[in-house]
Protein backbone atom coordinates (compact mmCIF):
# COMPACT_ATOMS: atom_id res chain seq x y z
CA UNK A 1 0.00 0.00 0.00
CA UNK A 2 1.33 3.41 -0.96
CA UNK A 3 1.72 6.03 1.76
CA UNK A 4 -0.91 8.24 0.11
CA UNK A 5 -3.41 5.38 0.19
CA UNK A 6 -3.20 5.18 3.97
CA UNK A 7 -5.29 8.35 4.21
CA UNK A 8 -7.98 7.07 1.85
CA UNK A 9 -8.29 3.34 2.59
CA UNK A 10 -10.77 2.07 5.18
CA UNK A 11 -8.02 0.39 7.19
CA UNK A 12 -5.81 3.48 7.01
CA UNK A 13 -8.57 5.82 8.17
CA UNK A 14 -9.43 3.61 11.12
CA UNK A 15 -5.74 3.26 11.95
CA UNK A 16 -5.27 7.04 12.08
CA UNK A 17 -8.48 7.36 14.07
CA UNK A 18 -7.23 4.78 16.56
CA UNK A 19 -3.75 6.26 16.96
CA UNK A 20 -4.99 9.82 17.47
CA UNK A 21 -7.67 8.56 19.84
CA UNK A 22 -5.12 6.74 21.99
CA UNK A 23 -2.91 9.83 21.99
CA UNK A 24 -5.73 11.86 23.49
CA UNK A 25 -6.76 9.11 25.88
CA UNK A 26 -3.17 9.04 27.17
CA UNK A 27 -3.12 12.82 27.49
CA UNK A 28 -6.43 12.80 29.39
CA UNK A 29 -5.11 10.27 31.92
CA UNK A 30 -1.90 12.27 32.44
CA UNK A 31 -3.92 15.50 32.72
CA UNK A 32 -6.10 13.92 35.40
CA UNK A 33 -3.06 12.80 37.41
CA UNK A 34 -1.70 16.35 37.24
CA UNK A 35 -5.01 17.84 38.31
CA UNK A 36 -5.16 15.67 41.41
CA UNK A 37 -2.78 18.26 42.87
CA UNK A 38 -5.86 20.51 43.05
CA UNK A 39 -7.05 18.39 45.97
CA UNK A 40 -4.11 19.67 48.02
CA UNK A 41 -5.14 22.62 50.24
CA UNK A 42 -1.70 24.11 49.52
CA UNK A 43 -1.74 25.78 46.06
CA UNK A 44 2.05 25.69 45.65
CA UNK A 45 2.47 22.11 44.32
CA UNK A 46 -0.12 22.59 41.55
CA UNK A 47 1.06 26.08 40.62
CA UNK A 48 4.71 25.03 40.62
CA UNK A 49 3.93 22.12 38.31
CA UNK A 50 1.94 24.36 35.96
CA UNK A 51 4.80 26.87 35.98
CA UNK A 52 7.29 24.10 35.21
CA UNK A 53 5.30 23.06 32.16
CA UNK A 54 5.04 26.63 30.89
CA UNK A 55 8.78 27.11 31.43
CA UNK A 56 9.51 24.32 28.95
CA UNK A 57 8.94 26.89 26.20
CA UNK A 58 9.34 25.38 22.69
CA UNK A 59 8.93 21.83 24.01
CA UNK A 60 5.48 22.47 25.45
CA UNK A 61 4.46 24.46 22.36
CA UNK A 62 5.47 21.54 20.16
CA UNK A 63 3.53 19.12 22.36
CA UNK A 64 0.47 21.36 22.17
CA UNK A 65 0.80 21.55 18.38
CA UNK A 66 0.95 17.75 18.14
CA UNK A 67 -2.17 17.48 20.32
CA UNK A 68 -4.06 20.03 18.23
CA UNK A 69 -3.13 18.37 14.94
CA UNK A 70 -3.98 14.91 16.26
CA UNK A 71 -7.35 16.23 17.45
CA UNK A 72 -8.10 17.74 14.05
CA UNK A 73 -7.14 14.49 12.33
CA UNK A 74 -9.28 12.55 14.81
CA UNK A 75 -12.32 14.73 14.21
CA UNK A 76 -11.92 14.70 10.43
CA UNK A 77 -11.61 10.93 10.15
CA UNK A 78 -14.29 10.30 12.78
CA UNK A 79 -16.79 12.34 10.76
CA UNK A 80 -15.67 10.74 7.51
CA UNK A 81 -15.81 7.15 8.78
CA UNK A 82 -19.19 7.77 10.45
CA UNK A 83 -20.61 9.22 7.23
CA UNK A 84 -19.30 6.33 5.14
CA UNK A 85 -20.61 3.75 7.62
CA UNK A 86 -24.05 5.35 7.69
CA UNK A 87 -24.17 5.46 3.91
CA UNK A 88 -23.16 1.80 3.65
CA UNK A 89 -25.65 0.84 6.36
CA UNK A 90 -28.53 2.61 4.59
CA UNK A 91 -27.76 0.79 1.34
CA UNK A 92 -27.49 -2.54 3.17
CA UNK A 93 -30.80 -1.87 4.90
CA UNK A 94 -32.57 -1.28 1.60
CA UNK A 95 -31.21 -4.57 0.23
CA UNK A 96 -32.01 -6.65 3.31
CA UNK A 97 -35.16 -4.94 4.61
CA UNK A 98 -37.59 -7.39 6.21
CA UNK A 99 -34.98 -10.02 7.08
CA UNK A 100 -34.85 -9.04 10.74
CA UNK A 101 -31.77 -9.12 12.91
CA UNK A 102 -30.78 -7.46 16.14
CA UNK A 103 -28.37 -4.57 16.29
CA UNK A 104 -25.53 -4.87 18.78
CA UNK A 105 -24.78 -1.17 18.73
CA UNK A 106 -24.82 0.21 22.27
CA UNK A 107 -25.24 3.75 23.54
CA UNK A 108 -21.51 4.47 23.65
CA UNK A 109 -21.04 3.21 20.09
CA UNK A 110 -24.02 4.96 18.51
CA UNK A 111 -23.33 8.27 20.27
CA UNK A 112 -19.59 8.55 19.51
CA UNK A 113 -19.93 11.29 16.90
CA UNK A 114 -22.27 13.32 19.12
CA UNK A 115 -20.24 13.00 22.31
CA UNK A 116 -17.16 13.81 20.22
CA UNK A 117 -18.66 17.06 18.96
CA UNK A 118 -19.75 18.09 22.46
CA UNK A 119 -16.32 17.26 23.86
CA UNK A 120 -14.63 19.34 21.17
CA UNK A 121 -16.77 22.32 22.19
CA UNK A 122 -15.89 21.57 25.80
CA UNK A 123 -12.15 21.61 25.02
CA UNK A 124 -12.45 25.07 23.46
CA UNK A 125 -14.40 26.41 26.44
CA UNK A 126 -12.04 24.64 28.85
CA UNK A 127 -9.07 26.52 27.36
CA UNK A 128 -10.94 29.82 27.55
CA UNK A 129 -11.91 29.23 31.19
CA UNK A 130 -8.51 28.13 32.47
CA UNK A 131 -5.56 28.58 30.10
CA UNK A 132 -6.82 31.99 28.98
CA UNK A 133 -9.05 32.70 31.97
CA UNK A 134 -8.60 34.98 34.96
CA UNK A 135 -4.92 35.59 35.65
CA UNK A 136 -3.44 35.93 39.15
CA UNK A 137 0.18 35.95 40.23
CA UNK A 138 2.05 35.47 43.48
CA UNK A 139 5.61 34.90 44.56
CA UNK A 140 7.09 31.54 45.56
CA UNK A 141 10.73 31.36 46.57
CA UNK A 142 11.47 34.66 44.91
CA UNK A 143 9.86 33.61 41.62
CA UNK A 144 6.60 35.14 40.40
CA UNK A 145 4.29 32.44 39.05
CA UNK A 146 0.68 32.26 37.94
CA UNK A 147 -1.88 31.28 40.57
CA UNK A 148 -3.80 28.89 38.32
CA UNK A 149 -4.95 27.06 41.44
CA UNK A 150 -7.02 30.12 42.38
CA UNK A 151 -8.47 30.39 38.87
CA UNK A 152 -9.61 26.77 38.95
CA UNK A 153 -11.01 26.98 42.48
CA UNK A 154 -12.94 30.14 41.66
CA UNK A 155 -14.49 28.49 38.62
CA UNK A 156 -15.56 25.42 40.58
CA UNK A 157 -17.03 27.51 43.38
CA UNK A 158 -20.06 28.00 41.11
CA UNK A 159 -22.49 25.03 41.27
CA UNK A 160 -23.58 25.65 37.66
CA UNK A 161 -20.01 25.29 36.43
CA UNK A 162 -19.58 22.13 38.47
CA UNK A 163 -22.83 20.66 37.09
CA UNK A 164 -21.75 21.42 33.52
CA UNK A 165 -18.34 19.87 34.16
CA UNK A 166 -19.88 16.71 35.63
CA UNK A 167 -22.12 16.27 32.59
CA UNK A 168 -19.21 16.70 30.20
CA UNK A 169 -16.95 14.34 32.13
CA UNK A 170 -19.73 11.74 32.09
CA UNK A 171 -19.83 12.10 28.31
CA UNK A 172 -16.04 11.78 28.22
CA UNK A 173 -16.27 8.51 30.13
CA UNK A 174 -18.94 7.27 27.72
CA UNK A 175 -16.79 8.26 24.74
CA UNK A 176 -13.70 6.55 26.14
CA UNK A 177 -15.56 3.37 27.09
CA UNK A 178 -15.98 2.58 23.40
CA UNK A 179 -13.16 4.62 21.92
CA UNK A 180 -10.24 3.00 23.75
CA UNK A 181 -11.00 -0.63 22.92
CA UNK A 182 -12.07 0.35 19.41
CA UNK A 183 -8.69 2.05 18.94
CA UNK A 184 -6.88 -1.10 20.05
CA UNK A 185 -9.03 -3.08 17.64
CA UNK A 186 -8.01 -0.74 14.80
CA UNK A 187 -4.38 -1.47 15.68
CA UNK A 188 -5.01 -5.19 15.26
CA UNK A 189 -5.42 -6.15 18.93
CA UNK A 190 -8.67 -8.03 18.50
CA UNK A 191 -9.95 -11.57 18.47
CA UNK A 192 -10.94 -14.00 21.24
CA UNK A 193 -7.68 -13.46 23.09
CA UNK A 194 -7.38 -9.68 23.03
CA UNK A 195 -10.91 -8.26 22.67
CA UNK A 196 -12.14 -9.10 26.22
CA UNK A 197 -8.93 -7.68 27.71
CA UNK A 198 -9.05 -4.52 25.59
CA UNK A 199 -12.71 -4.04 26.50
CA UNK A 200 -11.87 -4.25 30.21
CA UNK A 201 -8.95 -1.84 29.80
CA UNK A 202 -11.15 0.63 27.91
CA UNK A 203 -13.88 0.44 30.55
CA UNK A 204 -11.34 0.78 33.35
CA UNK A 205 -9.77 3.89 31.81
CA UNK A 206 -13.20 5.40 31.15
CA UNK A 207 -14.37 4.86 34.74
CA UNK A 208 -11.09 6.12 36.22
CA UNK A 209 -11.12 9.29 34.10
CA UNK A 210 -14.80 10.06 34.62
CA UNK A 211 -14.74 9.53 38.39
CA UNK A 212 -11.47 11.43 38.75
CA UNK A 213 -12.54 14.48 36.79
CA UNK A 214 -15.97 14.51 38.44
CA UNK A 215 -14.48 14.18 41.91
CA UNK A 216 -12.17 17.20 41.62
CA UNK A 217 -14.84 19.91 41.05
CA UNK A 218 -17.13 18.30 43.64
CA UNK A 219 -14.33 18.32 46.19
CA UNK A 220 -13.52 21.97 45.44
CA UNK A 221 -17.20 22.99 45.66
CA UNK A 222 -17.88 21.10 48.86
CA UNK A 223 -14.72 22.33 50.57
CA UNK A 224 -15.34 25.98 49.88
CA UNK A 225 -14.02 26.69 46.39
CA UNK A 226 -11.77 29.74 46.20
CA UNK A 227 -12.27 30.39 49.91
Amino acid sequence: MRFSQIFSSTIGKKLILGITGLMWATFVVIHLLENLLLLNPDPDPFNKWAHTLISLGPIIYFAELVLVLSLLFHIFYAVRVTWENNRARSVSYVKTAGKGGVSKRGLATSSMIYTGILLFIFIVLHLLHFKYGSYYEYEVGGVVIRDLYRTVHEYFSDPLNVTYYIVMMSLLGLHLSHGVWSAFQSLGLNGPRFTPLMTKIGTGIAVFVAIGFIGIPLFVLLTGGAA
